[in-house]
């Protein structure tokens, strides 16, 4: 009986180590005092466009845009240090129509849009290809990419 104790708490143990890392932790809303730390707007009036980073520590980096999340991302050094790239465990952005925060993964940015966000011209994320060219025909847009195809060009410079 014991040997099989022994068993199970090694199986729970050793499935929080392999499964753990796949069950990140929810991102959360700002509170009123969170601010942008490239723009230093407070985010929370702004919850159509809120954007963060989630980091390995659990921890939360709030924006007011995909724009100054992108300024912020592309200034990080690589690493699997807090500080740098690889101490982020996940990015959301908030998606234009369902207006609820999703990986950024799994969007498309539209980038050139007539739609302004907080801070001006912004990347607008779109759950899907085909809603984002819709969206890309319905406000001007010039171009779509997925998160790995944005670069720091890609980023609008106002």
């Amino acid at each position: 009986m014991r040997f099989l104790l022994k068993i199970l708490v090694t199986i729970v143990f050793l499935s929080g180590l392999f499964v753990g890392p796949l069950l990140a932790a929810e991102p959360k809303l700002p509170g009123k005092k969170d601010r942008c730390p490239v723009c230093g707007m407070f985010v929370s009036p702004y919850p159509d466009w809120i954007a963060t980073i989630l980091l390995k520590d659990e921890s939360q980096i709030f924006f007011d845009g995909c724009k100054d999340l992108l300024r912020y991302y592309f200034s990080l050094p690589e690493g699997q240090d807090k500080g740098t790239r690889g101490g982020i465990a996940e990015i959301y952005v908030t998606e234009y129509y369902s207006t609820k925060l999703v990986p950024a993964g799994e969007v498309f940015f539209v980038l050139g849009s007539d739609v302004y966000g907080p801070m001006g011209k912004e990347l607008v994320p779109v759950a899907d290809k085909e809603l984002a060219e819709t969206f890309m025909r319905d406000h001007s847009g010039t171009q779509i990419l997925t998160f790995k195809q944005l670069t720091p060009a890609s980023v609008p410079a106002n």
